[in-house]
């Protein structure tokens, strides 16, 4: 048996709100941030028109229906030519469930939704000292080094 046999995983849509939800508990744990994920969560409507937004993509791997890991990616559009790209915005795996391929299985079907969508690249950003998740992207793709730079706005 697979390691992933246990998982399944699934493109959320505007009508799963629980597994979102699911979701941002995971990544509350994950990076140690419930602040951010937990505190303040928007409410069903706000997610439901994020779930369908059509440029905004959440998957999520599941065991036994409950969200152990997942990922959100956003698509942008670009104006340079008749193209888009997609930005891994977060993607965690709680403890348990960590180096089974799950990491890869997400990204793998953001993959196939990027192919379908015409995306030209999918690019992610990792931070430095973050060494599972550098070793993961090293893997499925090309390092670039760059500098990031946060602007509030107004």
């Amino acid at each position: 048996m697979n390691a992933l046999d246990a998982y399944e995983i699934r493109v959320l849509d505007e009508g799963d709100i629980g597994p979102m939800r699911g979701l941002l508990d995971c990544f509350g744990e994950v990076f140690d941030d419930s602040d951010t994920y937990c505190s303040a969560q928007p409410d069903d409507r706000y997610l439901a028109a994020l779930l369908s937004d059509g440029s905004f993509f959440a998957i999520v791997a599941l065991e036994d229906g409950a969200v152990v890991g997942g990922l959100v990616a956003y698509e942008l559009r670009k104006f340079e030519q008749a193209r888009s790209e997609f930005c891994i915005y977060d993607l965690g795996v709680l403890e348990p469930h960590r180096r089974r391929g799950i990491g890869t299985a997400l990204i793998e079907r953001l993959k196939l939704l990027a192919r379908d969508r015409g995306a030209w690249i999918i690019y992610v950003q990792a931070d430095l000292g973050d060494d599972p998740a550098i070793a993961l992207y090293s893997r499925l793709g090309t390092r670039e080094d760059v500098l990031h730079f946060d602007i509030p706005p107004g």
